[in-house]
């Protein structure tokens, strides 16, 4: 039987009530399999999704909903290095949801 995550939508509920991503740009860390990511994207101008685990970006990239796939950039990085070569100011919103870094 497969596992029914947040079906309530308690999660994206939440994150609409604590900021406004409609128009912004979004770096997402530790997007995982993008289970959260495909929930706000469609919100958002545009949206980077990092996480460090080859396994995790495979999945989600093999999951992009086609309504989100011109806006979604998903990359194998762990944070650190990622925001060792970004700059602060690329990204109106940051989202960590359930990661550890």
């Amino acid at each position: 039987m497969p596992i029914s995550v947040d079906p309530e939508g308690n999660e994206t509920h939440a994150l609409f009530e604590l900021t406004d991503l409609d128009g912004h740009d979004v770096l997402e860390i530790g997007c995982g399999d993008g289970r959260l990511t495909w929930r706000y994207a469609s919100r958002a101008a545009h949206v980077t999704a990092i996480d460090p685990y080859e396994g995790s970006i495979k999945r989600a990239k093999a999951s992009v909903p086609e309504v989100v796939r011109d806006r979604v950039d998903i990359q194998r990085a762990d944070f650190e290095r990622f925001a060792a070569s970004s700059a602060s100011s690329a990204f109106d919103t940051v989202i960590l949801s359930w990661a550890l870094c």
